[in-house]
């Protein structure tokens, strides 16, 4: 059930020069599956008209807390980086589907950028499930990396830079890990990047799914600015998605 919940700022910390993770608690709390979002209402912002949709990272049910790593791309998530203790912050909140919890085989999980952020919440429910998960995790440089010691605690992490600065030196598809045998791929980051991640999984006949990241401005499916065009007709990202099995995408051609 959707609620619109004023959320109180725990803690705001940068985690490099253009992203930050937001602490937020409220009693109000319900249980989030990994790949769902929220609708963020951005403050204080004469050019922000809009709520902002935010990937969920992380979810403590026992102590109320949300998680969300956000990047700094706009006036609107520069006012969120703003936010200091004890601010109050308005969510909608659970939205969108989820990622499947597989409970057997071999899962690789692929980010690009911040499109790692629900990945986090991801690999700890497939761990507790007795799964532990590699991730691949595409940079431009160095200075990018995001958390490394957090996710290594439920993951096998594998990076790829553009500039090689750490890591294999390239993109997510040209990293070496990917000659090794899964059974299930799970996605998150540029389209670019998911779509190339599609092909190789299709080639490949390896299950595959992605979060799509289309423009949403309601989060409920009424505004239809997130519709896109699958093998099953026309579907709202923000209430059919975010999370789609690419077989149902256009993407395979």
């Amino acid at each position: 059930m959707k609620k619109i919940i004023d959320f109180i700022v725990k803690q705001n910390n940068r985690i490099n020069k253009d992203v930050f993770l937001l602490e937020l608690f409220s009693k109000e709390l319900t249980d989030l599956e990994p790949g769902q979002f929220v609708n963020v209402k951005v403050d204080n912002s004469q050019n922000t008209f809009l709520r902002r949709p935010i990937s969920v990272h992380d979810v403590d049910n026992e102590k109320h807390l949300l998680y969300l790593l956000i990047k700094i791309v706009g006036e609107g998530t520069e006012k969120l980086s703003e936010l200091q203790k004890n601010d109050l912050l308005n969510i909608i909140v659970p939205l969108g589907n989820s990622f499947t919890i597989h409970k057997e085989g071999k899962c690789i999980l692929v980010g690009g950028g911040v499109g790692i952020a629900p990945l986090y919440h991801l690999s700890k429910a497939l761990y507790s499930n007795g799964l532990k998960p590699d991730i691949l995790i595409g940079m431009r440089t160095k200075e990018d990396l995001i958390l490394p010691e957090k996710f290594s605690k439920y993951a096998n992490l594998y990076y790829t830079t553009e500039d090689g600065t750490y890591g294999e030196k390239g993109y997510p598809t040209n990293h070496s890990i990917l000659k090794n045998k899964y059974n299930h791929i799970q996605c998150c980051g540029p389209l670019p990047m998911m779509k190339a991640i599609a092909s190789y999984a299709y080639k490949n006949k390896i299950d595959c799914e992605v979060s799509l990241e289309n423009m949403m401005a309601c989060g409920i499916g009424a505004c239809l600015c997130c519709v896109n065009d699958t093998k099953e007709g026309h579907k709202c990202v923000c209430t059919d998605g975010p999370i789609f099995n690419t077989n149902t995408l256009k993407w395979q051609n």
